[in-house]
């Protein structure tokens, strides 16, 4: 169990991260490398909160500003895409947990530096018998599984209708394993392998079906009426990953500004390639990318934000517009980043080099099924044509 001798505020929250970025990126390479981020980050993001998050109040988390969160994964996510996103899972973990019926809340919840991970893939199965569920299969993607404490495992139960109702169960990760299956080339260092569960007995009061949850309703009755729990949690998980798209775009625009400066461009008179016209030109087209970027963030935040002070429901065109609005900015990140990367010569192949890294990881955010821009683009032309959405994920 994680320990808790974080600070108790979240005001200071991402200077605090944008002082341990040195330390962070000093291990990045190795995370990618070893497949999951070390134990050194690990440490010292939970010292510093970054999981009291979500957190309720009444277990010693922060509940923190959506704007705020962006800013404080970003921070992560500009000096390890992976450490980023695995802190963005974490903290969407704790979200959900929150909506659980508040007597698994006080059993996930013993630390307010308790680290929850979870995946929305249904590929379990969970069986009801007296008094709750037994749970066997697999679970795929589960970013920093072996680290975290709880992992929330989504499952399909039988309940003799036609349509298997899914669910959350939560889960104690000592209950699980963890398979040896996480080789990949982008946010590599992210940790998600697949977590199994072998005739796992979850109670009752530890399920939260999905179906409901995505329609507004869930059982906690502390954080019912809480208008920071009202946030719908697929548009935060779209805020939650605009931030580690920025962090990377950002750090990429960094690495660059540092690297034109050293080197020349081979083959040509140009001794150093800050001097070069098409430099300025890469340059300042992948800036103004990522300016974009930021601004879209800003809006989507904005909008979620503001409407979860308010009494109006989030409509299915601003439901849609958000995840249209996460998909396009990763877009271009990954956009951005790819410029940098084919501007940065040969010797940016080097594995120590960031660069590389960060195009990888940037590309394997976009790939994400929530994420992907294409299919965010069409589901808002489908609302704004007038169509059905053709998902329940907004």
């Amino acid at each position: 169990m994680a320990g808790s001798s974080a600070p108790r505020s979240d005001t200071d929250l991402v200077e605090r991260l944008r002082e341990l970025q040195p330390l962070i990126r000093s291990y990045a390479a190795r995370a990618d490398q070893q497949g999951r981020v070390t134990g050194e980050v690990v440490e010292a993001l939970t010292g510093v909160g970054i999981h009291r998050m979500n957190i309720p109040r009444r277990y010693g988390g922060y509940q923190t500003s959506l704007r705020t969160q962006v800013d404080a994964l970003s921070e992560v996510s500009a000096a390890c895409g992976s450490a980023g996103y695995m802190a963005l899972i974490q903290a969407g973990g704790a979200f959900i947990a929150a909506l659980f019926p508040d007597e698994a809340q006080d059993e996930i919840f013993t630390s307010p530096d308790v680290r929850v991970g979870g995946t929305l893939i249904p590929s379990s199965k969970a069986v009801p018998v007296d008094g709750g569920y037994v749970v066997s299969g697999q679970s795929p993607f589960a970013t920093g599984c072996q680290d975290a404490d709880w992992h929330l495992l989504t499952a399909l139960a039988d309940t003799g209708e036609a349509q298997p109702e899914t669910l959350w169960l939560a889960i104690p990760m000592t209950d699980l394993k963890v398979l040896d299956d996480w080789n990949v080339s982008g946010l590599a260092g992210s940790g998600s392998n697949t977590v199994v569960a072998e005739s796992v007995h979850v109670p009752a009061h530890r399920v939260l079906p999905v179906g409901p949850l995505l329609a507004g309703a869930f059982p906690s009755r502390s954080n019912s009426t809480d208008p920071f729990y009202r946030m719908p949690l697929l548009l935060m998980f779209c805020a939650w990953t605009a931030a580690n798209a920025l962090g990377l775009a950002r750090a990429a625009l960094t690495e660059f500004s540092e690297r034109i400066h050293q080197r020349g461009i081979t083959y040509t008179f140009y001794e150093r390639q800050h001097d070069a016209p098409v430099t300025h030109l890469q340059f300042a087209e992948a800036a103004m990318k990522v300016s974009s970027a930021e601004l879209l963030a800003a809006d989507l935040v904005e909008l979620i934000e503001s409407k979860a002070a308010g009494s109006e429901p989030y409509t299915t065109e601003e439901r849609a517009r958000v995840r249209a609005q996460c998909g396009y900015l990763a877009r271009l990140c990954k956009e951005a980043g790819d410029l940098i990367g084919s501007a940065s010569g040969a010797s940016s192949l080097h594995r120590e080099v960031p660069i590389q890294r960060i195009v990888r990881d940037l590309n394997a955010l976009n790939l994400h099924s929530f994420v992907n821009p294409t299919t965010n683009l069409e589901l808002y032309g489908r609302v704004l044509s007038g169509l059905d959405a053709h998902t329940p994920f907004l």
